[in-house]
């Protein structure tokens, strides 16, 4: 008969109390026993009703807490502990003082909330100016928004707009050319070709007779 190999097995070893070397054990070792720390003193809340409190620093100064019913109540209970009378009096001071401090943070979250609602309808009402003025004036409306039937009318009134604005420009320069020509027809009617000639006041060179049918003696 083959003779059993049997594999023994050291079982659970204890670990020894003494300072770790390697920085990364440490880290593992303490994320490990603070969760089971945590659990134990919340175990012990539950269990027996008590308030506890517990701060640890991580091997990096980070820290983290477990506190019932919270961290603070019980480190005030702890630090304002003494005789009766002024344990008494110094928690009343602390609860007078957290009380306004509930106070104060209340009245910041009421004038706050009433800010937010303020903001909310005001942009409410933006929104539905906005929408009654989409539906009036869609026009003004970035062409991205458009739906194609609306794509399609703003097509057709650009090319109307092009057409009125072409038939304007035409009526003007008719209008301006006909100007031209009655200023250049009167101007042959009263036998001026230059029509800066009249406005010559060099007597040399002025002509008595352009345009007037009579002669004047322009002498000096």
């Amino acid at each position: 008969m083959a003779n059993v190999v049997q594999k023994k097995n050291k079982g659970r070893q204890k670990v020894k109390m003494e300072r770790m070397e390697k920085d990364s054990n440490r880290q593992v070792t303490f994320s490990k026993r603070r969760s089971g720390l945590f659990k134990k003193a919340s175990e012990l809340c539950t269990l027996c009703g008590a308030e506890a409190a517990i701060i640890v620093f991580s091997p990096g100064k980070k820290a983290f807490s477990f506190g019932h019913p919270c961290v603070e109540t019980v480190l005030n209970r702890y630090l304002f502990a003494g005789p009766k009378g002024a344990s008494a009096g110094n928690e009343q001071i602390v609860d007078g003082h957290q009380s306004l401090n509930v106070h104060d943070l209340n009245m910041e979250l009421t004038i706050m909330n009433s800010r937010i609602e303020a903001e909310k309808k005001r942009s409410e009402e933006l929104t539905q100016v906005r929408k009654a003025r989409a539906e009036h004036f869609w026009w003004d409306v970035p062409v991205e928004e458009l739906n194609p039937q609306q794509l399609q009318h703003l097509k057709a009134s650009l090319e109307e707009l092009k057409q009125h604005v072409y038939q304007h420009g035409n009526k003007l320069m008719m209008e301006a050319s006909n100007n031209v020509n009655v200023n250049v027809n009167a101007n042959h009617f009263m036998g001026i070709t230059n029509p800066m000639v009249g406005f010559n006041h060099n007597p040399a060179l002025f002509n008595p007779t352009l345009g007037f049918g009579y002669q004047q003696d322009y002498n000096y």
